[in-house]
């Protein structure tokens, strides 16, 4: 089994900046991709930014040139900058990773638990 454990989450004034952390442990043999997404209030959940194995990154529009994502491949953790907030990037935002553990066939997506994010205005 593996845990995706997230950390940095907050309350913070417009403009300000938060980082996200999201650390994965368990039977892993290796992690393609990793990455963060986000939850609304009434809205579905949406794709913020991806990263691979190999540090090809993809990323919302509507947070691009503002939030960075990054990882640390020796330590499974994937962190997500996010500078100049806004009050509509107030979400849950959630840390996902798709894992190939050493005794399954094929990989499996896994997901954290989420951790709240509060942009005021």
């Amino acid at each position: 089994q593996v845990q995706l454990v997230e950390s940095g989450g907050g309350l913070v004034q417009a403009g300000g900046s938060l980082r996200l952390s999201c650390a994965a442990s368990g039977s892993i043999f290796s992690i393609n991709d990793m990455g963060w997404y986000r939850q609304a209030p009434g809205k579905q959940r949406e794709l913020v930014a991806t990263v691979t194995w190999g540090g090809r990154k993809n990323y919302a529009d509507s947070v691009k040139g503002r939030f960075t994502i990054s990882r640390d491949n020796a330590k499974n953790t994937v962190y997500l900058q996010m500078n100049s907030l806004k009050p509509e990037d107030t979400a849950v935002y959630y840390c996902a990773a798709e894992v190939q553990e050493s005794w399954r066939l094929s990989p499996v997506n896994y997901w954290g638990q989420g951790t709240q994010v509060t942009v005021s205005s």
